[in-house]
């Protein structure tokens, strides 16, 4: 009954949005430029084609007997759920596309869905990320941060072949570039390797062989940088190199909100930080037969939620997605020229070489097992083996 009423508080206190104010100064929705004055709709437009995931409830017991809802406690896993869907929706779809209500959606989107329905068989699914995070530390039920999420997702996407992304997850502040090309770059796969689906062992119908394409030279990228901005509140200096990442094409926008309660934010007006709220409680939808989903409560309809940038708490994650290597170059010269260059006290560091006194850089492989991801997730004591000895290989 505690648990209900958390659930009615929570849809009610999310439901309240307001709308955009008057004004000149332009919207910044991730890395497109948006002017209220002329294009109010094609700014509503683009915020609703964000995938948007919120705590639901009534699906299957995590691990079996855990809990099957997520309220309370899965905000900032649905927030890293919302990053990650938007660097698939660009890996598949481009950032051009648009989500239009009741209208027809390619047959990617509803792969990209796929992979995020709350089922133990889905690879990004609430009961992965949950499962994962005990060799995180975390216990299932326990509030996740920015970066244990991040950690979370670059694990879980070693299991993944249908989208093959290269997760980059920086350490100590700091992106390196001799790194990432090196995870980036892989050989050419052989042409009859099997690619799995949203489903980790339930492949989607009507498989279209030029969806994924095989690794034969770059690796789509996600890179997440995680940042302290502050010690309690976030440092004023940061905030122009903060708000600037939104602008650039590569942007995923932000992980971070206040202690326990995290938003998936997306832009910003002046200093206002625009975001996608996860805190409101929805039923379990799974997928139709024909492999499509209702997709309707996967869309918020309506006004963004804002927030002040001083009132963000300065734990953070930064993401970015560079589906080819000139991507990651233009990004690279994008950060050089508009953060590093003009901050005094920088938000991170971009370095060409892997600093010396680091242990060598291991660029994460999948572990070697005989099982398939659903029942490798599911048992955990083996998985958060060989993921111990991964972890101290890849430091």
């Amino acid at each position: 009954s505690v648990l209900s009423r958390c659930e009615n508080q929570i849809t009610i206190l999310s439901d309240y949005s307001e709308e955009f104010p008057d004004t000149d100064e332009p919207v910044w929705i991730l890395g497109r430029q948006h002017h209220l004055n002329t294009d109010k709709s094609k700014l509503l437009l683009d915020i609703s084609a964000r995938l948007w995931f919120t705590y639901r409830r009534k699906f299957s017991p995590i691990g079996g007997t855990g809990p099957s809802s997520d309220a309370g406690w899965g905000c900032m896993l649905r927030c890293g759920q919302m990053m990650l869907a938007q660097a698939l929706i660009c890996r598949h779809l481009g950032r051009d596309w648009q989500w239009e209500k009741h209208k027809k959606q390619p047959e990617e989107y509803h792969r990209i869905l796929q992979c995020f329905l709350d089922r133990k068989d889905c690879c990004y699914s609430i009961h992965q990320m949950a499962q994962m995070g005990v060799g995180e530390g975390k216990s299932i039920g326990e509030w996740f941060g920015p970066n244990t999420v991040a950690q979370v997702l670059k694990k879980l996407a070693l299991f993944d072949e249908w989208n093959s992304l290269a997760v980059y997850v920086s350490m100590d502040n700091t992106v390196v570039i001799e790194d990432i090309k090196k995870m980036c770059w892989c050989p050419p796969q052989s042409s009859g390797a099997p690619h799995s689906s949203g489903h980790l062992h339930r492949s989607a119908p009507g498989r279209s062989k030029n969806t994924a394409g095989f690794c034969t030279g770059w690796k789509p990228l996600l890179l997440i940088i995680p940042l302290r901005l502050g010690i309690n509140h976030i440092n004023p200096v940061y905030i122009e190199a903060f708000k600037e990442c939104f602008k650039m094409p590569q942007s995923l926008g932000a992980l971070g909100g206040k202690p326990n309660n995290a938003y998936y934010f997306i832009g910003f007006l002046g200093n206002e930080l625009i975001y996608l709220d996860p805190h409101t409680t929805q039923s379990f939808v799974d997928s139709e037969e024909n492999g499509t989903v209702d997709d309707q409560s996967f869309h918020c309809q309506q006004a963004p939620h804002r927030m002040k940038i001083m009132n963000l708490d300065p734990s953070v994650a930064l993401g970015f997605f560079c589906k080819e290597e000139c991507d990651f170059d233009n990004w690279c010269s994008l950060v050089q020229k508009e953060i590093l260059k003009q901050q005094s006290l920088r938000m991170f560091e971009l370095v060409q070489k892997h600093p010396p006194h680091w242990p060598p850089f291991i660029p994460p492989t999948k572990p070697e097992v005989t099982t398939t991801g659903a029942e490798l997730i599911e048992s955990t004591d083996k998985l958060f083996e060989l993921e111990e000895e991964f972890e101290i290989l890849s430091v």
